[in-house]
C-alpha cells in the first residue's frame, strides 16, 4: 500500500496564518525523510478552513524541495479555473518535478467559494465535465482546443509540451453518488474523503466499479483513502486527541461547507447533500461529528493500523492518506503523531499486498 500524508493549512485562533505555513510546511518537509510515498495538497478559498488557494502552487514548491516523493493534488477544483492555465501549470509541474506528479481533480461543494469565484454552484456538474475533457486531452495531445457550453478555446499548442500520459496518475476527489458516476465516465480513480458509512462507501464503489467496466472496458483502479489521525502510544491519550482534534475539525467543515443548509434543496447536481442536510436537522450535528470520529484513524499504533486494514477490507484502497495537523492541534503534537505513524504503522501498510484488498 502506498501512504501519503496530507497538508490542510488550516487556521486557528493560536497563530496567525503565517505560523500555521511555517509550521505546516515544516511537516510537509519531513514526509520524504520518514519515507512517505507521497505529499498531497488541497484546495480551498475565503475561510481558514483550509489555507491552500492554489495547490498547485503549493505543489511546485515542494517538488523543489524533494527528490523521489510523489505530489498529489487533493484536489484542483475544476469549475472555478480556466482549463487553459489548468493544463499549462499541470504539464510545469509534471516536467519540474520530473513526472512525480498525481493528479486529483474535483467539482467542489462550498458556496462560499463558487460565490467567490463567480461560478454559479448549479453549473458545477457540466463545468467539471468541460475542463475535465479540455484538460485531459491537452495533455495527452499537447493541443489545447474546445467548442462546448462553458468553454469556447481556439486551436493552440500547449508548451511546454506535456512529456508522460496521466491515465495512472489520474485521480478525482467524490463523495457523492453523483459524482462517484461523473468520475467513473472521466476515467479517474476515487479519492475517498471519509463522510459516511465505510459500508455505504463500498456499495457507491461497486457501482463505480460497473460503470468504469461498462465506459472504459477495463477495471478501475483502486481507490485512495484520506484519514485524518490522532496515534499515540496511550490508547486514552489517543481517544482523547480524537474527541478534541477530529471533532472539532469536522465542526468546521459544517460551518464551511453550511452541511445543514437548505440551499441543497435548490442546487442542481447535490442531491446526497440534500439527504445530508436533512439528516443534521433530524439528529443534529454532534451526531453527525460522532459518525466522523468514528470513520478516522485514532489510537494507539496497532489500532491504527488494524482501523486501516478494516477500510481497507471494505472498499479495497491500495493508498491512504494521512491527515497529521488540524483543528489547532500544537505543532509540537502534530510532528509527534506524524513521526509516531511514520515508525511503527506506515512501514506495516507498505509491506501489504494490493492484490489481496477488497474489491
Amino acid at each position: 500500500m502506498r501512504v501519503g500524508m496530507s497538508c490542510i493549512f488550516e487556521g486557528h485562533e493560536a497563530a496567525s496564518d503565517e505560523e500555521v505555513y511555517r509550521d505546516e510546511l515544516k511537516l510537509a518537509d519531513l514526509a520524504e525523510p520518514l519515507g512517505f510515498d507521497a505529499l498531497w495538497g488541497v484546495e480551498h478559498h475565503f475561510t481558514s478552513y483550509t489555507m491552500c488557494p492554489d495547490v498547485l502552487q503549493f505543489l511546485s514548491y515542494m517538488a523543489g524541495r524533494t527528490e523521489r516523493i510523489q505530489l498529489g493534488s487533493g484536489a484542483v477544483i475544476l469549475p472555478w479555473h480556466d482549463p487553459v492555465r489548468v493544463a499549462e501549470q499541470v504539464a510545469v509541474l509534471d516536467i519540474i518535478s520530473s513526472g512525480r506528479y498525481i493528479f486529483g481533480m474535483g467539482r467542489g461543494l462550498g458556496r462560499i467559494e463558487f460565490e467567490g469565484m463567480r461560478i454559479p454552484m448549479d453549473e458545477s456538474r457540466e463545468r467539471f465535465v468541460e475542463a475535465s475533457q479540455i484538460i485531459l486531452q491537452a495533455l495527452e495531445t499537447g493541443i489545447i482546443e474546445y467548442d462546448g457550453t462553458y468553454y469556447k478555446i481556439p486551436r493552440r499548442e500547449l508548451r511546454p509540451r506535456p512529456t508522460r500520459g496521466f491515465d495512472d496518475r489520474l485521480y478525482a476527489a467524490a463523495v457523492s453518488p453523483e459524482s462517484v458516476r461523473i468520475m467513473a465516465d472521466v476515467g479517474a480513480g476515487i479519492l475517498i474523503n471519509p463522510q459516511k458509512d465505510w459500508m455505504e462507501v463500498a456499495d457507491d464503489l461497486d457501482q463505480y466499479r460497473q460503470t468504469f467496466r461498462e465506459l472504459k472496458g477495463v477495471e478501475a483502479p483502486a481507490p485512495i483513502v484520506t484519514g485524518w489521525v490522532c496515534c499515540d502510544e496511550d490508547e486514552i491519550k489517543a481517544r482523547d486527541m480524537a474527541q478534541e482534534y477530529i471533532g472539532g475539525y469536522y465542526e468546521y467543515v459544517l460551518n464551511h461547507y453550511e452541511l445543514a443548509g437548505r440551499h441543497f434543496d435548490t442546487t442542481q447536481g447535490y442531491e446526497y447533500y440534500q439527504r445530508l442536510s436533512k439528516a443534521i436537522h433530524k439528529h443534529g450535528s454532534s451526531k453527525v461529528v460522532d459518525n466522523f470520529i468514528e470513520l478516522q484513524i485514532w489510537g494507539t499504533p496497532e489500532q491504527c493500523y488494524e482501523r486501516v486494514l478494516d477500510i481497507r477490507s471494505k472498499v479495497g484502497n491500495d493508498g491512504f492518506n494521512g491527515v497529521f495537523s488540524f483543528a489547532g492541534m500544537p505543532p509540537e503534537t502534530a510532528e509527534r503523531n506524524m513521526r509516531l505513524f511514520a515508525a511503527e504503522v506506515m512501514p506495516r501498510l507498505q509491506q501489504l499486498d494490493d492484490t489481496k484488498a477488497a474489491s
